[in-house]
């Protein structure tokens, strides 16, 4: 009798905080195909269980997507040692470089896809929704994968095995894993009954895989020559998200309060609330500096520190970045806060940043970083929508325009973009997506896809033609256990 792996048994064990239902489970150690996969209850328990590895992924999946840009400096406390940082990456880092918490989700997508298709449901649109979710995790799995390895191992049957003809397997070329990812999403929007978001706005809908198509294919008509084809399909997905229930917030900082989570700007974001198992440890915490503010500054610094040692304050936001706002653009204080101290004089001095984005919320005098993790939201897509349209030589002065105004208001009207050459309207959307998106996981991503990488971050600009640097290192804990996988060119 083949048994789940007990990661999986683990998940449901942490459902009930994730759902705030208690499941009804035999009191035995491992999961079977004889208890379980049997009624619609299961299925909704898989499910659940495959969103709580999603969120065991999000440090990786903020780091990946942000250090390795011009945006982060060691913060009062240093680096914490980070390589990504300095681009200086090595197979020994096992954060960024280890696939395998990767495949646990894909592993949890798989489970679903093979059993739930067997189990009677109350409706075949409920059936439907969960095989939509499933494939749609599976495909935003391997993106995330694929930008940052290349080359993978693909797995379409969940791991029930530990014989080696199932588990130990070469790397197929990333063409083949974005055909499965295409494939999967098609399937995902054949199923999805509606065009609706689920509450709160963190588990996958229609939407939001119309949102990961459109990120897919801007890619490989960049990346992998999908040219004309492929920027038309990402502009007609994002036409499909315009008539969901999605719009852009009135004011900017109100996004990240944690009393406004799963607003009518977020098209997917992964949730964390109080009493998950290591929900204040996510990557948000190395953001927010602490009890190393010196005491002459300003009192309303003082108080946005409290209580004192709130976070570690490893990574702040360059000079380089900083200075890129003006002062009228209302995402600068809404995304970093200015920290100066003051002499007797008076006379301040730059010191440091706070982040204010993913402050999370002060409970019992303590700061839970429990801020969701934004993974695709309205003025994301905007943007995707300006870069489409001026690849196809049409006007992406409205997508543009749109986001400058909510950001400088009552002075957009000294901010109008107006459309230039190509090379000019891509320059102005890749800044316009730093200085809306800055801490959100996507600036290494865009710098890549544009081909800007090696001309924007200071420490990659020596190495300009060493292509095989913008793929990671594959870690030394995955080539241990995979014979067949060879490390990436380059590392």
């Amino acid at each position: 009798m083949k048994s789940l792996k007990l990661v999986f048994s683990i998940s449901f064990i942490l459902i009930s905080c994730f759902s705030c239902n208690v499941l009804d489970v035999s009191p035995v150690s491992v999961i079977t195909n004889n208890t379980f996969w049997k009624t619609q209850n299961d299925a909704e328990g898989a499910l659940n269980g495959m969103y709580v590895n999603l969120r065991a992924i999000e440090d990786a999946l903020t780091a990946v997507g942000e250090q390795r840009s011009e945006i982060f400096q060691g913060g009062v406390y240093g680096t914490g040692g980070n390589d990504m940082l300095h681009n200086a990456l090595s197979a020994d880092q096992p954060l960024h470089t280890d696939w395998r918490i990767y495949y646990t989700v894909i592993n949890s997508a798989n489970l679903i896809l093979k059993y739930v298709p067997g189990i009677t449901f109350s409706s075949e649109a409920a059936k439907n929704s969960i095989l939509a979710q499933a494939y749609t995790m599976r495909a935003f799995t391997y993106f995330a994968m694929t930008k940052t390895w290349g080359d993978l191992i693909i797995r379409t049957e969940p791991t029930e095995s530990a014989s080696a003809d199932v588990t130990v397997k070469e790397r197929s070329p990333q063409a083949e894993i974005f055909k499965l990812i295409k494939d999967d999403l098609e399937k995902a929007l054949q199923l999805y009954p509606d065009n609706n978001f689920p509450t709160g706005r963190f588990k996958w809908s229609k939407p939001a895989a119309q949102a990961v198509k459109a990120d897919v294919h801007l890619w490989t008509a960049k990346r992998l020559n999908g040219g004309q084809g492929d920027f038309t399909t990402a502009l007609a997905a994002i036409g499909e998200i315009e008539k969901a229930d999605v719009s852009l917030l009135p004011n900017y900082g109100d996004l990240f309060q944690y009393a406004n989570k799963g607003n009518k700007e977020i098209v997917m974001a992964i949730r964390f609330q109080d009493l998950d198992g290591a929900a204040n440890n996510h990557f948000w915490r190395q953001w927010i500096i602490g009890s190393a503010v010196p005491a002459n500054t300003d009192a309303e610094t003082l108080k946005m520190i409290n209580p004192v040692g709130s976070g570690q304050g490893l990574l702040v936001v360059t000079d380089l970045v900083r200075k890129q706002f003006t002062e009228d653009d209302t995402r600068k204080k809404a995304s970093f806060h200015e920290v100066y101290t003051y002499d007797a004089a008076g006379k301040p001095t730059f010191y440091t940043t706070l982040t204010m984005k993913g402050q999370g919320v002060i409970v019992g005098g303590n700061r839970l970083f429990l801020s969701d993790i934004i993974l695709y939201r309205y003025a994301d897509i905007l943007l995707m929508k300006a870069e489409a349209k001026n690849a196809l030589g049409q006007d992406p002065s409205t997508e543009i325009n749109l986001v400058r105004q909510r950001a400088y208001k009552e002075n957009a009207g000294k901010h109008v973009f107006v459309s230039g050459t190509k090379e000019q309207n891509d320059e102005a959307i890749l800044k316009e997506r730093l200085l809306e998106l800055l801490f959100e996981g996507k600036r290494w991503w865009d710098l890549v896809r544009f081909g800007k990488a090696f001309d924007l971050v200071p420490n990659l600009q020596s190495k300009k033609g060493q292509n095989d640097l913008l793929l990671f290192p594959i870690s030394n804990g995955v080539l241990s256990l995979e014979p067949k996988v060879k490390q990436n060119p380059g590392y």
